[in-house]
C-alpha cells in the first residue's frame, strides 16, 4: 500500500527531471558558449579560409583541370604541390592527403581530407579505439588516429624535414577536417615531441589547425598544447560537442539523431566537475575558434563573428538540439563562413584605417596575450585538478627553451616514428604497457 502510495511522488519527480531537461536542451543555444570569449582578429585568423580550401583540394583528381573548387577558388601553384596521396597510395591506412609548398604565405602545408563514408578503410581506424585504450604523453588519446599520424610522418619525414631545413623561415602547418583533424592534431603532438627527426626545428614554426575537430585528446593535452594546436568550430558543430566515441558515432550514423538526444539526456544528469576529472574523456584540442552566426530566437544568419580563447571548463560541454549540426560540420559550408567573417574583420579593419606600424605592434600584442591565456589555462587546469595537468614552468608554452622532444639527435637514427612513440611507455609489473614516469617532468 505504501509502495502504491509514493508512485505520484515518483511520477512528480520524474517529470520535473524530464522538464528540467528539455528546457535546458531546447533553450541551450550555440553562441552562448563561447559569449564571454574574445573577438578573433584577421590576422590571426587569415590562415583558417585557405587552409579550409588545401583541404577541399584534396578532394580534386587532378589540381592542374580542378572541378569541385569553391568560389574563392584554392589559389594553388600545382608546380608546388610536394605530393598528393589517395586511398590506393596510403593502403586505406590514413585518409588521403596532400603536402604543399605555400611560397606566398611562407608555409609548408600538409592537410587530410574528412571522413569518406565509403571507404570502409576509414571506419576501420575510427574504430580502432576504445575508451582509455591508448595513454600517451602523460593523457589519453584516440588510438586510431595516432597510428594514422604515425603512418603519414613515417611516409613523409624525409620530405618535411628537406623543405624544413631548405625554408627556415617557412612554418610548418598540420590542417585536416574531422576524421583528418584529429589525425593532424595528434601528428603535431608526436612532431613537438620529437622536433629533432625535422631538423630541430623551433616549436614556434609548427602549427596545427584542425577544422570541425573531433574529440581525440585528453583535457591535459588539449590545453598543454594550445599553443600550437588550434580548433576551428562552426556554430553547432556536433563533432566538437558530444564525448560519444568517434566508433560509436559512425556505428550508429544511420539514427544519429537519437544516439544525440541519448547523450544530451545523459550528459544533463553528469556534473562538470565530475567530467573534468574524468582522464580519459576526449576533448577538441588546442585553442578554439568558435565562428557565431545565428542567434537565440531569431531566425536567419547574421553576420559571422569569430571568438577565440583556452577553456577549460565549459569547453564545448553539450550538444545543441538543432537542425543545423550536421549541415554545420561541412568543410564547404565552414569555408564559405570563415571567408566571409574574415571579409567582415578586415572591412571592419579598412574602415579604422589603422597604420601599418600600429597592425604589427597589435600582433605583438596578441602574441603576449595568446601567452598569457595559455599560462592561465594551464594554471585553472592545475585549480580545478584535471588529471596529469601540471604548472606551466614545466612546458614552456610559447617559450623555445621547452624540452618538449629530445633536440639531441642521438641514437635515433631512421627510428619508425612508431618506435620513437614506443619511447614514451614501459612495461609495468603486470606486464602491460605504461607511460614512463619521468616524461611529466620534461
Amino acid at each position: 500500500m505504501s509502495i502504491i502510495c509514493g508512485l505520484p511522488i515518483l511520477e512528480c519527480v520524474y517529470c520535473l527531471a524530464c522538464t528540467r531537461w528539455a528546457c535546458k536542451r531546447c533553450l541551450h543555444n550555440a553562441s552562448r558558449d563561447s559569449e564571454s570569449w574574445a573577438h578573433a582578429t584577421p590576422e590571426e585568423f587569415e590562415p583558417i579560409p585557405r587552409l579550409c580550401r588545401y583541404i577541399l583540394a584534396v578532394y580534386e583528381k587532378d589540381l592542374t583541370q580542378p572541378t569541385l573548387q569553391p568560389p574563392h577558388s584554392y589559389n594553388m601553384d600545382p608546380k608546388c604541390l610536394i605530393t598528393k596521396k589517395n586511398y590506393k597510395d596510403t593502403r586505406g591506412k590514413v585518409p588521403p592527403y596532400l603536402l604543399y609548398l605555400d611560397h606566398t604565405h611562407s608555409d609548408i602545408v600538409l592537410a587530410i581530407r574528412g571522413l569518406n563514408l565509403a571507404k570502409e578503410s576509414d571506419y576501420a581506424v575510427l574504430l580502432d579505439n576504445k575508451l582509455g585504450k591508448m595513454k600517451f604523453d602523460g593523457g589519453y588519446v584516440h588510438n586510431g588516429l595516432l597510428g594514422a599520424a604515425e603512418c603519414i610522418l613515417d611516409a613523409e619525414c624525409d620530405s618535411l624535414k628537406e623543405m624544413v631545413e631548405k625554408y627556415p623561415s617557412y612554418t610548418l602547418t598540420f590542417t585536416g577536417h574531422s576524421l583528418g583533424s584529429g589525425v593532424a592534431a595528434l601528428m603535431t603532438i608526436v612532431v613537438v615531441r620529437n622536433r629533432d627527426r625535422l631538423g630541430n626545428i623551433e616549436r614556434r614554426r609548427i602549427r596545427c589547425y584542425a577544422i570541425a575537430p573531433a574529440r581525440c585528446m585528453s583535457l591535459n593535452l588539449a590545453v598543454r598544447y594550445a599553443d600550437v594546436i588550434n580548433s576551428v568550430v562552426l556554430q553547432d558543430d556536433f563533432l566538437p560537442r558530444t564525448a560519444t566515441p568517434l566508433e560509436d558515432i559512425f556505428k550508429s550514423l544511420f539514427c544519429l539523431p537519437c544516439l544525440l538526444c541519448l547523450r544530451c539526456m545523459r550528459d544533463t544528469c553528469i556534473s562538470e566537475e565530475r567530467m573534468l576529472k574524468d582522464s580519459r574523456r576526449l576533448y577538441a584540442p588546442g585553442r578554439l575558434y568558435h565562428i557565431v552566426e545565428r542567434k537565440p530566437f531569431r531566425c536567419g544568419r547574421f553576420p559571422p563573428e569569430v571568438r577565440t580563447a583556452v577553456p577549460v571548463d565549459g569547453r564545448f560541454e553539450h550538444i545543441v538540439l538543432s537542425c543545423n549540426a550536421t549541415s554545420d560540420h561541412a568543410i564547404l559550408w565552414i569555408e564559405k563562413e570563415a571567408q566571409k567573417a574574415l571579409e567582415l574583420m578586415q572591412e571592419k579593419d579598412n574602415a579604422l584605417k589603422i597604420p601599418a606600424k600600429q597592425k604589427m605592434e597589435r600582433q605583438k600584442t596578441l602574441v603576449k596575450e595568446h601567452e598569457e591565456e595559455h599560462t592561465a589555462a594551464l594554471r585553472r587546469a592545475v585549480t580545478l585538478a584535471v588529471p596529469h595537468a601540471f604548472p606551466p614552468p614545466q612546458y614552456g608554452t610559447f617559450d623555445e627553451k621547452d624540452n618538449d622532444g629530445d633536440s639531441s639527435g642521438k641514437g635515433k637514427g631512421k627510428e619508425s616514428w612508431g618506435v620513437l612513440i614506443d619511447r614514451l611507455f614501459e612495461k609495468g609489473d603486470s606486464g602491460h604497457m605504461v607511460l614512463k614516469k619521468p616524461l611529466v617532468s620534461d
